[in-house]
C-alpha cells in the first residue's frame, strides 16, 4: 500500500492552529516514513466564516515551518485542484449518484421548520435528529426540485451498527441510530464537511486519515458514506487536542495558538517542530532534543498516547533556548541579523552575541538584552541623583585606565569599591545602570570593552551631569 497522508486546513481564522501542526507532523512524518506523500488540501466550502488572506498565510506559514508538501494548491499535484471551492462540480456528481442508489435523498425542509422540530425534540427531550418528513414524500419533493425549489442532499442514514478500528483508539462501536441523516450537499452547491471529505479522501487515495479528536463523533457517518459509494475505508487515527497547562482548551485567550506568533517572536521552526512532537508522543530513547528526520525515522502512529498532551510556552521557550545555544556561532549570527533587520552594525552583533547566547531563550529577546549597546540609555532603572559623587569617582578612575580591555577596567572598578568601601553589588550596579540603563544586563565589563573607553565616559558623564542638574553646574 502506498501511504499517502493529508491535512485539510480551513481559512477561517488569519493563520494555522499550532494544533493543526502538531496533527500536520504526524500526517507529515508517516507519510515519509512510509516512503509515501504529504498532501495540503484547502477546505473552503464554508464561505461565510472565510478569513481574507486566510488561505495565503497558512501556505506560507506551512512552508516556513518546514511541513512541505508533495501536492497542495500551491505545487499542484495529480489529483488538482487541491482547494474544494473548485471542486463543486465533483460533489455534485457524486450527491446524485447517492440519490441514484437510493443512499440519499432530496429535502426542501425551510429553516423555520427545522429550527421549530428541533426545538419540540429538545422539549420532549428526544435527540435531535431530522423526521425524514421529504424522505417519505420523494415523488412530490423531486417534482419541487425540479421546479426549482431550494434543497439539500440528505444522506439516508442505514440502520446498523458501525464498527471501526482505529489506530490510536482500537475497536469503536456507534449504533446508527444515534446518528442524523446527514446533509450532505447544501442549498448554495458547497458540500459540507462530511461529503466534501469523503470524496476527496478517496479520489486523492489517501490511506490514513490522521487527524484530531474532535472529528471522532463523525467517522461512522464517513464510513458509511464510503460503503454507500462502494470504496475501500482508509485507516483511521484520531489524536488528543492540546491543552494549556491548566488542562483547559488551548486557546488565544490565554496564550498564542497560531503558528506564525511563535515564529515572529522569535521561536526556532526547528525547537517549535521537536516540541510539537512532543504532543501525545514519546521518543523511544527517552530524548527530549531531535532533529525532524529523526523524529521521521522512530516516529509511529501506534506510540501515540490518548492522554491530552500538554502545550505549555514556557517549556517550549526553554526548548528553543537549547535549541539556540547549540547553534553553530554563524547561523546564530545570522538568524539574528535576519530577525532584527539591517538597521544595526552587523559587527557590533557578532560581538555581542558571545555576551548574550546563554540567556536567549528566542531570538526576541536579542534587543531587549543589547539595545544599549547600540544606543544609549535615555531612562535609568535606579535614582541616580544620590550617586553624584560615585559617578565622579568612577568617571575619574575610568580616564586612567589605558588598556581597555574587560580584565583592566574590571579590576579597577573592583579597586575604586574596596577604596570607596563600598559592596560590590552596590557599586557595580550603579556602573551598571550608567551604563545600560538597567539593573540586569549582559556582562557588565565585556560590554564595556566593546562599547569602548569614550563611549562608557561619555555615558558615565552624561549619567553625572543629569543626576546634578543644571543648578549644580
Amino acid at each position: 500500500m502506498i501511504v499517502r497522508t493529508r491535512i485539510a486546513p480551513s481559512p477561517t481564522g488569519k493563520d494555522v492552529h499550532v494544533g493543526s501542526i502538531s496533527t500536520g507532523l504526524m500526517n507529515y512524518a508517516w507519510a515519509k516514513k512510509n516512503g509515501g506523500q504529504f498532501i495540503i488540501r484547502i477546505e473552503d466550502t464554508d464561505q461565510s466564516r472565510i478569513v481574507p488572506g486566510g488561505e495565503k498565510k497558512m501556505l506560507e506559514t506551512l512552508d516556513a515551518i518546514g511541513l512541505k508538501a508533495d501536492e497542495s494548491p500551491k505545487v499542484g499535484g495529480p489529483f488538482a485542484p487541491y482547494r474544494q471551492s473548485e471542486r463543486l462540480d465533483i460533489y455534485k456528481k457524486y450527491a446524485l449518484e447517492l440519490i441514484a442508489k437510493g443512499k440519499a435523498y432530496y429535502c426542501t425542509c425551510p429553516p423555520e421548520r427545522l429550527d421549530s422540530m428541533r426545538k419540540q425534540q429538545q422539549a420532549e427531550k428526544k435527540m435531535p435528529k431530522y423526521d425524514r418528513q421529504c424522505f417519505h414524500n420523494q415523488a412530490e419533493i423531486k417534482k419541487q426540485v425540479e421546479a426549482g425549489a431550494s434543497h439539500v442532499i440528505r444522506l439516508l442514514m442505514p440502520e446498523k451498527e458501525i464498527v471501526f478500528h482505529d489506530l490510536i483508539r482500537g475497536t469503536i462501536t456507534v449504533q446508527s441510530n444515534t446518528l442524523d441523516d446527514q446533509v450532505l450537499l447544501k442549498s448554495d452547491g458547497f458540500p459540507t464537511y462530511h461529503l466534501g471529505v469523503v470524496v476527496d479522501d478517496h479520489l486523492m487515495e489517501i490511506s490514513h486519515i490522521i487527524r484530531g479528536e474532535e472529528w471522532l463523533p463523525s467517522t461512522p457517518k464517513h464510513i458509511i458514506l464510503f460503503e454507500a459509494f462502494g470504496w475501500k475505508i482508509p485507516e483511521f487515527a484520531h489524536v488528543s487536542l492540546l491543552r494549556n497547562p491548566d488542562k483547559s482548551k488551548l486557546s488565544k485567550r490565554k496564550n498564542p495558538v497560531w503558528t506564525s506568533e511563535y515564529l515572529e517572536k522569535g521561536i526556532l521552526k526547528e525547537a517549535l517542530l521537536n516540541y510539537l512532537a512532543l504532543m501525545g508522543w514519546s521518543h523511544p530513547d527517552g530524548k527530549e532534543i531531535f532533529s525532524l528526520e529523526e523524529y521521521v525515522k522512530v516516529f509511529d502512529l501506534k506510540d501515540v498516547q490518548t492522554t491530552a498532551p500538554v502545550f505549555d510556552p514556557v517549556k517550549l521557550e526553554w526548548m528553543n533556548g537549547e535549541y539556540i545555544r547549540n547553534l553553530k556561532f554563524e547561523i546564530l549570527n545570522l538568524k539574528i541579523q535576519e530577525y532584527i533587520g539591517g538597521d544595526y552594525d552587523k559587527k557590533i552583533i557578532e560581538k555581542t552575541i558571545p555576551l548574550v547566547r546563554e540567556r536567549l531563550k528566542k531570538l526576541s529577546d536579542y534587543l531587549p538584552l543589547c539595545s544599549f549597546i547600540f544606543h544609549a540609555p535615555a531612562t535609568f532603572e535606579v535614582d541616580m541623583g544620590t550617586y553624584k559623587d560615585l559617578l565622579k569617582n568612577i568617571s575619574d578612575t575610568l580616564s586612567t585606565v589605558s588598556d581597555w580591555k574587560a580584565l583592566t577596567v574590571g579590576e579597577a572598578m573592583g579597586d575604586l569599591a574596596k577604596k570607596l568601601e563600598m559592596k560590590n553589588s552596590e557599586f557595580f550596579m550603579v556602573l551598571r545602570v550608567a551604563i545600560t540603563g538597567k539593573k540586569i544586563s549582559p556582562p557588565l565589563n565585556e560590554s564595556m570593552e566593546l562599547l569602548g573607553k569614550e563611549e562608557c565616559l561619555r555615558r558615565i558623564n552624561n549619567t553625572f551631569l543629569a543626576s546634578v542638574g543644571p543648578s549644580q553646574l
